[in-house]
């Protein structure tokens, strides 16, 4: 005959194995159902650039997938985007808040910034690689340095200053300066908007930028680019060399987009949103994006993605030791 400890014991084992299943029910019916609910992503930089753009382009396109609503929230502030990353990493891991991931959060935070309130491989887990974007030095339209050489050679005899909109673009700016040999005054901004406006407006000699979000001003013939930082001359550039081709062969840069969720986010809820983003990817509609923004797709599933980003945080953290580059 069982005594009442027994008993007792016996009844609340019941009870915690129900409320387990009950759990694992409720979850299971969670993640079948996702997303019942509008999305948000949140891109941790002002309005205008490179990756509200991409967030704006396949935000749409996933709200279609998906048939739920999916809203952009431009979550600017801290250093280089870490107050809407570190958001997203404070959110609920249900898959209803994606980060807008890109270079400078993911990659040269983790090389340039001491302190990172977010850990950017182990927080946040990829659905996948949306875009690569090339970037380019760019002067003011009346600037009297005509191409990369010449604006070197003044570099050299007095210290001009230069605007960066994020820590992967500081990191890219003191990477070319190393190279050149000449040092300069760093501006810091907290957006591509006020970067390219005080750029034309001749408040800055020179920066480096992100070439879509550049587009209309050198179109416009507002600024001027002396060289972009890809391996090969951008399409509606073809006048504009390389930074590679203009003297420093190791010099290649560039910035992506991404969208991230939080690590603990169920398997099966990343894994419909992946599945909806690499069919946006193969689209036609993606395509002809990327050709009229002048980007190039990032069509990499999570496992490729994570690989690529950390093959890239390894890359910028050589960058930094050889150039003498200090976290701050």
């Amino acid at each position: 005959m069982q005594n009442k400890t027994t008993r007792g014991a016996r009844r609340i084992f019941l009870a915690t194995g129900l409320a387990l299943a009950a759990c694992g029910a409720a979850f299971a019916q969670g993640a079948a159902s996702f997303p019942n609910k509008p999305i948000r992503v949140i891109v941790p930089f002002t309005p205008g650039g490179g990756s509200d753009a991409a967030a704006r382009f396949f935000g749409e396109k996933l709200s279609t997938a998906l048939g739920q609503p999916v809203l952009v929230e431009n979550r600017p502030g801290g250093n280089s985007g870490t107050i809407g990353t570190s958001l997203v990493k404070a959110a609920p891991a249900d898959g209803y808040t994606l980060l807008l991931g890109s270079t400078a959060p993911l990659v040269t935070n983790v090389v340039m910034v001491k302190e990172l309130p977010y850990d950017a491989v182990k927080d946040f887990k990829p659905i996948a690689g949306l875009t690569k974007n090339m970037t380019a030095i760019v002067v003011p339209a009346n600037s009297p340095h005509q191409n990369l050489a010449a604006l070197v050679a003044a570099s050299k005899k007095a210290k001009l200053n230069a605007g960066t909109a994020s820590a992967g673009f500081h990191l890219a700016a003191d990477w070319f300066a190393n190279l050149a040999g000449f040092q300069y005054t760093h501006v810091p901004y907290k957006g591509l908007g006020q970067t390219l406006t005080d750029v034309a407006g001749g408040n800055l000699d020179w920066a480096i930028v992100d070439l879509a979000g550049a587009t209309p001003l050198l179109q416009g013939n507002r600024i001027r680019a002396l060289a972009v930082t890809d391996d090969a001359r951008h399409p509606f550039f073809p006048a504009v060399p390389t930074v590679k081709e203009s003297g420093y062969p190791d010099y290649v840069y560039n910035t992506w987009t991404s969208f991230h969720v939080r690590a603990d986010t169920p398997d099966d809820v990343s894994r419909k949103l992946t599945d909806a983003t690499m069919k946006i990817l193969q689209s036609d509609a993606a395509k002809e994006y990327a050709q009229k923004a002048g980007t190039k797709l990032l069509p990499l599933g999570p496992a490729e993605f994570a690989k690529y980003q950390r093959e890239e945080v390894e890359r910028f953290q050589k960058v930094a030791e050889s150039s003498g580059i200090k976290a701050e």
